[in-house]
């Protein structure tokens, strides 16, 4: 084949432009790999602007042409050139691309030249693992904790515009908490509603249509008794999980962010 006309050449429609790239990619013998992510394996999701989303795995860095479309956008198609060493690891945890993790929990593998390899990679990041999740759920509950306690302080001080602020970056972390107590990656804002109608977290607490108004009154003006009541449906569930120590090492403290 003829490498140097690896750029993705505009279908008529985003299949039509999938379909010849990933043909031309898959007869080449350095890609091992096509993993498609994004809205296009979220059900529903799709809208008429919706693009794909391919990663490209590589043998090695080997084929410079197809590196230097990693990052390629177009109307119908957005490329991630990745090797394989770096797609092991990609999205995992301490890396600095571990914002990525999501995009690979739904993502679906079209290609695999190493016979399940690649599916075998993806599966490691879909979730946490046990340890991990344990870890990150402890971390993450603490970061919440801090945060909401610093928001509800500035808030009994009558600082309420700084306090507002303090609750708008708990919002995050609670979502960490969450999803880490279930062993599953938070998902991106985007596909939040999403991941909770399909899969519910358990608790009608944390039904989409309760939890999302909860999260977009804290953000809008930061109200005390939303994030109390938001932090005893936390509480409950940690300590449930067994992270006890994590909240009993804040003491008295505890007491400024239950509800009234």
């Amino acid at each position: 084949m003829v490498r140097d006309s690896y750029a993705p050449v505009p279908g008529r429609t985003p299949e039509e432009t999938l379909h010849a790239f990933t043909a031309r990619a898959t007869a080449d013998p350095g890609v091992v790999g096509l993993v498609l992510s994004g809205s296009r394996v979220h059900a529903g999701m799709p809208t008429v602007h919706s693009d794909y989303d391919l990663h490209v795995v590589v043998r090695d860095a080997s084929v410079p042409v197809l590196a230097a479309l990693d990052r390629f956008r177009s109307a119908h198609l957005d490329l991630v050139v990745i090797t394989l060493a770096e797609f092991r690891t990609r999205g995992m945890p301490g890396r600095p691309d571990s914002f990525t993790r999501y995009s690979y929990v739904h993502a679906e593998v079209l290609f695999d030249r190493l016979g399940g390899t690649i599916a075998e990679i993806l599966g490691e990041k879909r979730a946490l693992g046990a340890d991990e999740a344990r870890e990150c759920a402890a971390g993450w509950l603490d970061a919440y904790v801090n945060q909401t306690y610093r928001s509800l302080k500035s808030y009994r001080d009558d600082r309420s515009d700084l306090g507002h602020l303090d609750a708008a970056e708990a919002v995050p972390y609670a979502l960490e908490v969450l999803f880490a107590l279930h062993r599953r990656v938070r998902p991106y804002n985007k596909y939040l509603r999403w991941e909770l109608e399909r899969q519910p977290l358990g608790d009608p607490r944390w039904d989409a249509d309760r939890l999302l108004p909860a999260l977009r009154r804290v953000l809008a003006d930061g109200d005390p008794a939303t994030q109390r009541a938001l932090f005893a449906g936390v509480e409950e569930a940690a300590r449930r999980a067994g992270h006890d120590e994590v909240l009993d090492a804040w003491g008295t403290d505890l007491r400024l962010l239950r509800p009234r």
